[in-house]
Formats: structure tokens, sequence, C-alpha cells
């Protein structure tokens, strides 16, 4: 086989000290190189204005093959200063001839070029790599990240609205619109007092049933629930006394709206401050009552009086003319005032008492549909037998529709506005509630638009970095191409090989 065929390979990470050690450049090469960066540097001020020479001192490390292609560009912009003997006068060659000719002094260009080289492929495109692909990295995360605030804005205006929903409102004014809505409490119980006559089937069965386990010893059963199914939903005063009231006074509701909440620190202008003239400042005579001999008020034959004994409760005074009793003592004379003019769904008090009834009820008829399904399935004796026979689908209506009575009562809808009503503190903690979801909200939205904004930029500066990197990545592989060339002219054209070069990268 030809000598002349035989590949040199060369690693890259031995490319200089095989340079050394093949006494191809000298050991202190670097001293000697300084002045030729030097050289360049004052060669560059002056330039002429040329496309390929702005694109060859463009972002990189001008080295020996830049140099001679600077020369060859120079050949024609300054062709008008050759003389006859084919040299040129002009200061720019002269100067780039001879940083030309300092490079090839003791292979200094080999050397510089080999140390570029191994620069370029172990710091310089792994480094513009790793910078990529960190943007790459912050650009991901930060879309995650944005997604991720979406997702949580989606959920608190989701519960938000929810919420919004539960209390019948829009969200926009919250107090002032759970004000409205209490306006409609009063109808929505006496709907569900005028639904409860499902329930009366269920009542006569446990009264029923009571009377025939406690016999005469049985009292009324769930009083106040068979008030409401035979009355509905009437007042505190009507089911105390057992008659309406002459007037309802209900005690206003005290609800601070956000408009009042700000106007609260106005002060009133009472106008002029000038005394107000009340007429004659003599205040010192005596009033005139009349003739002051008119003598003692007859109040009449005083023997026509009856003594009145007012020791115990004062009695009531009946009216029969009109119908109407106006109570002396306990009722105020038949103005329903305070809890008194709640309904009785409305007051907490009454309003405990029918549920406890309900559930009451409710869990007897679990009991007796229980009761009734063993005593089908195993036929043995049982009280049912001494009872009004009811069957099993009848005892599951009856508890449908007490349950559907409680769940009424029971709504998330009225239940919050049951607690407005009577709670004003209740009021302030659902409304910062829905304030904070709304918050979070806008929070949420404002962080998903910080991180859309970091992962643009990101993107931006990754979008920078990649033609840098490319255009680094084709002028290492055109440095090693000549690097290759020049080893290959000292051994007579023999082939050579930079192994680890940018072919592996």
């Amino acid at each position: 086989m030809d000598e002349s065929n035989i590949p040199i390979d060369i690693n890259i990470g031995k490319l200089q000290d095989w340079l050394i050690s093949r006494r191809h450049v000298n050991k202190e090469w670097q001293k000697s190189v300084l002045a030729v960066r030097e050289k360049i540097n004052n060669a560059i001020q002056d330039m002429p204005v040329h496309e390929d020479i702005a694109a060859l001192l463009s972002g990189s490390y001008i080295n020996y093959f830049h140099c001679l292609k600077i020369i060859e560009i120079l050949k024609e912009t300054e062709a008008d200063t050759k003389n006859l003997f084919g040299r040129y006068g002009s200061q720019r060659m002269k100067d780039w001839q001879d940083i030309v000719r300092s490079y090839e002094k003791d292979n200094l260009y080999l050397a510089e070029a080999a140390q570029i080289f191994v620069r370029n492929i172990t710091y310089e495109i792994p480094g513009l790599k790793k910078q990529i692909a960190k943007e790459e990295q912050m650009q991901t995360e930060c879309e995650k990240k944005r997604l991720d605030y979406l997702k949580n804005e989606a959920s608190s205006k989701s519960e938000f609205l929810t919420l919004c929903k539960q209390l019948g409102i829009k969200g926009d004014k919250i107090k002032r619109e759970l004000v409205e809505r209490l306006q409609e409490l009063p109808e929505i119980y006496d709907k569900i007092g005028k639904s409860l006559k499902p329930v009366q089937p269920a009542i006569e069965l446990y009264s029923a049933f009571t009377k025939y386990i406690l016999g005469e010893q049985a009292s009324d059963l769930l009083p106040l629930l068979q008030y409401v199914v035979l009355h509905g939903n009437t007042t505190v005063y009507q089911w105390s006394y057992g008659e309406p009231p002459l007037s309802v006074e209900p005690d206003p509701i005290h609800i601070e709206l956000e408009e009042e909440a700000q106007g609260a620190g106005d002060q009133i202008d009472f106008g002029d401050s000038a005394a107000i003239d009340f007429g004659s400042a003599d205040v010192s005579a005596e009033i005139d009552f009349g003739d002051g001999d008119a003598g003692e008020i007859d109040w009449g034959n005083e023997d026509a009086v009856p003594d009145v004994d007012v020791s115990g409760e004062l009695a009531a005074l009946s009216l029969a003319e009109s119908g109407i009793v106006l109570q002396a003592a306990g009722a105020a004379g038949g103005a329903a005032r305070g809890r008194d003019a709640l309904g009785v769904l409305d007051c907490a008090r009454t309003r405990t008492h029918f549920l406890d009834q309900l559930l009451e009820l409710e869990s007897f008829l679990k009991m007796r549909l229980y009761e009734t399904n063993a005593a089908l399935e195993s036929h043995s004796f049982s009280l049912i037998e001494q009872l009004p026979a009811e069957s099993a689908a009848a005892l599951r209506a009856m508890l449908a529709a007490v349950q559907a009575a409680a769940a009424a009562l029971l709504a998330p809808e009225i239940a919050h506005l049951h607690n407005v009503k009577h709670s004003p503190r209740y009021v302030d903690v659902l409304s910062g509630q829905l304030q904070q979801k709304l918050g979070v909200c806008e929070k949420a939205a404002r962080l998903a638009a910080r991180e859309a904004e970091r992962g643009a930029a990101a993107g931006a500066r990754a979008a920078e970095l990649r033609p840098l990197l490319a255009r680094l990545l084709q002028r290492t592989q055109q440095l090693q191409a000549d690097i290759e060339k020049e080893i290959s002219k000292k051994y007579k054209g023999r082939p050579v090989n930079v192994i680890g070069g940018v072919k592996f990268l």
C-alpha cells in the first residue's frame, strides 16, 4: 500500500501537543502571537467598505485563513494602487501582507488555528448549546406555569360562579344583591309552607302509632310541624297566641353596603351655624293656665268607679263587635314586633324546632319501612299487624315527601339567605369569600400574563442564539478543514483526519 494514502488521524484533545511534538510549531508560540494580534487590531481600524469583509469581521475571532481572504478582497478594492512590478502601494495591503508573513513564521498560524478550533469544540459550541437548552427549558416551564395559573383562575372563577348561583346573585355588587334577594325570602318560605300538604299522611301515621304504643298517655306530636302544614308559614306571633297580629313591625335588616360604607365618613351640612331664634328671650314670665280660682277638677261621682284588682296578670279586653282581641300584656296590644314579626320558618328558634320535628318524622318512617320490609321477608309477627296497614310503597311515598320538605328548607340558597338575614357578620364573611375568589382570579391572570412574557423573552433569546450557533458550527467546520489541509501539505498530501471534530457534536 502506498504510504501517501495512509491517513493521519489526530485526536482533537491531542492536536496542539501533536503539532509541538512533531516540531511543526514552537512551544513558546503564544508569546509570538500577541504581536500579530496587535497588528490585526491596528489593521482593522482602516478597512474599505465591502460586504465580504464585514461578514468576515462580524462575530468571529479573526485567524490566519481570514487574513488570506481579506488579502484576496483587497486585491480587488486596491487594484488601482498596483505598480508595474506587481506590488501594491496601498498601506492596507502592506499591513495585511505583513500580518500573513508574521503568521507563517514558525507556523504560528497553525498553532493558533488549532487553539481556536479546540476552544470552539470544547467550550464555545457546547456553551451555546447549553444556553439555548436552558432558554428552551425556561420557555417550557413558563408555559407550564402559565397553564397552571390559567387552570387556577378557571377553578376560582368556577367556584365564584357556583357560589353566586347558589345565592342567586350575579356577583357585581355582592352585598346589595344579597339585600335585594332577601326581599324574596318571605315568598320562598310561604311557598315551602304551602307545599307541606303531602306530609300530613305521615304525621297521621306517626300519631296513630304513638297513640297505639302509649295509649291515652300520648300527647300532641309534632305540634309546630302540624301547625305549618295546616296554616302555612305564619308569623311567630300567630303561632304563639293563636291569632294574627293587628300589625307587623319587623326589625330592619342591618347590612352595611359598600356605597354606604364609603360615604359613612361624610359630615352632614346643617347650613348656617347661627343659633335658632325661639322668639322672645324673656322666659321669666309664668305660663298662664287660666283662672287660678277654677278649683279642683271634677272627676264625677267617685262612688261610680268600681275597684279593680290588678295584682295578677292583666285581663284581655275583647271587642266582640270587631272580632279583634287586644292583649294588654305580653302581646303589646296585638302588634308583632321583633322575633314575633318573623315567619315560623324564618325565626331561628322555630325553624330549628321545625327541622327537628321533620327529622323525627323522617326517622320514624325509615324505621317503619325497615320493619315492613323485614316482616314481608320473614313472615314473622310484627306490630304492623296490629296497626292500620301501610304498604311499603305508601311508606316510601311518605318518606319522600318528608325528605323533599327538609331538602327545600335546607337548600344552599335558602340556608345562605337565612344566615345573611340574621347575621351581619355572616354577610361580611360571605362577601369576603367571594371577593377572595375574585382576587385569586385576578392574581392568577396576572401571574399567567407574567409567565407568558417570561416565556416569550426566553424564546426570543433562544431564537437569537440559534443563528450564532449555526454560524459558529459552520466556521468551526471550515476551520477544521483548513487545519487538515495545512497539515496534509506538510506530509506530501497524505489525508489528515482530526478525530472528534464538528461532525461528532
